[in-house]
């Protein structure tokens, strides 16, 4: 039997340079620091009920941030979990994004909620994505590392529901038991998501479902009586 093991550090830490009238959005409560220079203006991106329906379907922040430089500068972001972030560069393309994962992208890309479809309806990450569009860069986070893998034509790959981070919208998916129903019930597994390519899926290391149900029984609870 082979085996490998990676260790990587995950505390990214994204830095953007900006030329004079250059721009960046980000998630509200991501902005870590910024150079002189950099001015910051908050609104609900996609109007008051585009940015309801991100913030409530799509588990994202109501307001957002557009960072402009009026000189050159840098501003940089950091997710609010420990992992890593990576980039995407979109050419007139669909990217989808699950609740969370979204960091920061160019103001020259569309910001959206869009419905999965019923198939998500068992999936722990519900029935919305956020939906990128058009032409320029994306940053993406994640909980623990992010490994990304490319599927031709075809190609099937099944990853739990808890571990996506994104996928690219050439790609087909859907969610599926594991094994049998003893296999879903017990095996701790749960659901999985089979995309079929092509495109790439991005995937993190480690579940926030996972941490949390370790997590909860953990915490002391009061006693009634007191």
């Amino acid at each position: 039997m082979d085996y490998s093991i990676e260790y990587r550090p995950s505390f990214a830490l994204l830095t953007v340079s900006l030329g004079e009238g250059e721009s960046i959005r980000a998630e509200a409560g991501a902005m870590v620091s910024y150079d002189e220079g950099i001015d910051i203006e908050t609104s609900a991106q996609g109007g008051l009920l585009g940015s309801l329906k991100r913030s409530v379907l799509g588990g994202e922040s109501f307001f957002q941030n557009t960072f402009t430089a009026t000189t050159p500068g840098e501003v940089s972001f950091a997710p609010p979990l420990p992992g890593d972030v990576v980039e995407s560069h979109l050419s007139d393309e669909v990217l989808y994004v699950q609740s969370g994962s979204y960091l920061a992208s160019e103001t020259t890309l569309d910001l959206d909620t869009s419905f999965g479809g019923a198939r998500t309806f068992f999936g722990s990450e519900g029935l919305f994505l956020l939906k990128l569009e058009g032409t320029g860069d994306a940053f993406l986070s994640s909980y623990g590392a992010i490994h990304e893998v490319e599927l031709d034509e075809g190609q099937k790959y099944t990853v739990d529901t808890g571990h996506i981070v994104a996928f690219d919208g050439t790609t087909n998916f859907d969610v599926e038991r594991v094994g049998g129903l003893k296999s879903t019930l017990f095996s701790g597994e749960g659901l999985v998501c089979t995309f079929t390519g092509p495109g790439s899926v991005w995937l993190q290391s480690r579940s926030m479902d996972a941490f949390l149900s370790w997590l909860i029984p953990q915490l002391p609870t009061s006693n009634s009586s007191q």
